[in-house]
Order: C-alpha cells, then sequence, then structure tokens
C-alpha cells in the first residue's frame, strides 16, 4: 500500500521526510547515512539526493542509468548541503525519480549507488566508523543492513546478481520462521 492509498494527510515525522516519496527510497537510501556519500540531509528533498564533493554528477548518472536498475531514473545535480555531511560544500551526485514504483526496489537501490561509487572511486569512498547510535563495536553500515556480509561483497566488489542470491536465500529462510513469529495476521 502507497501512503496516499490511506487517504491520510502527510505529518512529517522527521525534518528528513518531508513527503511519501523520501518514504518510497528510504530503505535503500538511508544505508548512505553509513558512508562519506551524503544522503542529502540539509536540503529540500533528503534521501532523494544524494553525492559528495568528489562525485562527478553528469559521468555518474550515466553509468547508474546504463545498468538499468528497475523504476529509476538517475538525474545530475548539484546541491549545497545546509547542515550533515558536507555542510557549506558543493555537492555533485543525483536525484532519484522513481519511474515505476512497482518495480522499483529501494534497498537494491541503495546497494548499487555504494557498490558503484566504491567501484568508480575506490581512493574517495569510506566507510562511517563506530560509534553509531548507541553501538561502540559494530560497523555502521552492518547495523542498518543487519548483517557484515553485506559489506563485505561490497568491499570485494562482488557483483549484485550474488548478493541478491545470497538476500534471496536468507529471506526464504525467514519466511519459514515467520509464521511461528507473528502476534498478529
Amino acid at each position: 500500500m502507497y501512503f496516499e492509498s490511506t487517504r491520510l494527510p502527510w505529518a512529517i515525522p522527521s525534518p528528513n521526510m518531508p513527503n511519501p516519496d523520501t518514504a518510497l527510497v528510504y530503505p535503500g537510501m538511508c544505508l548512505l547515512e553509513a558512508t562519506n556519500i551524503s544522503e542529502g540531509r540539509g536540503t529540500t528533498r533528503p534521501f532523494e539526493t544524494f553525492g559528495a564533493p568528489w562525485i562527478e554528477s553528469w559521468g555518474f548518472s550515466q553509468h547508474l542509468n546504463s545498468l538499468s536498475l528497475p523504476g529509476v531514473y538517475f538525474r545530475p545535480l548539484q546541491f549545497q548541503p545546509t547542515f550533515n555531511k558536507y555542510q557549506g560544500e558543493v555537492c555533485e551526485g543525483c536525484f532519484i525519480h522513481v519511474t515505476d514504483r512497482l518495480s522499483f526496489r529501494p534497498f537494491l537501490t541503495g546497494i548499487t549507488i555504494i557498490l558503484e561509487t566504491l567501484r568508480l572511486r575506490p581512493n574517495k569512498f569510506e566507510w562511517k566508523q563506530p560509534p553509531y547510535e548507541y553501538e561502540f563495536e559494530k560497523m555502521p553500515f552492518d547495523i542498518l543492513v543487519g548483517n557484515g556480509w553485506i559489506r563485505g561483497m561490497i568491499e570485494n566488489l562482488k557483483t549484485l546478481e550474488e548478493m541478491e542470491g545470497r538476500w534471496d536465500a536468507e529471506k526464504e529462510n525467514f519466511a519459514t520462521i515467520r509464521p511461528g513469529l507473528l502476534l498478529y495476521e
């Protein structure tokens, strides 16, 4: 169900979640919080906007679009965050246009952005180090995705297909134990 189907007014749950479009991309774009890529906080369209001073927006958007990710188009842009990462600096990056909500895969899109940034700019890309929130030992990215193996596969430049195969297997395993965990149906 998409938010407009609820027929409820949008109540901003966070200054960084200004509209339902933000909520649509958030499940994948929040992963950028655990990197040195700006997730667009400090702009009027956080999580739909991303980049860094060391990204070249035209080439990066063309590269991402060449991957033909489902339901999404990347438009090159420049932005200057008013707070958070790169406050006051001009960043280059992309704006995410979801072109087909039914086929769009936000988690896959976020992983792809991180993987391709590391592939294209290995000398600039960095993972955020602990602490993160209230955790002082685990890597912030591992906290956000719930495991350490995805970060390891990204660092080893594994393919999206390899990663999807592994998380699909984990999803199938969870589907078998899920019914016993539900409180309500």
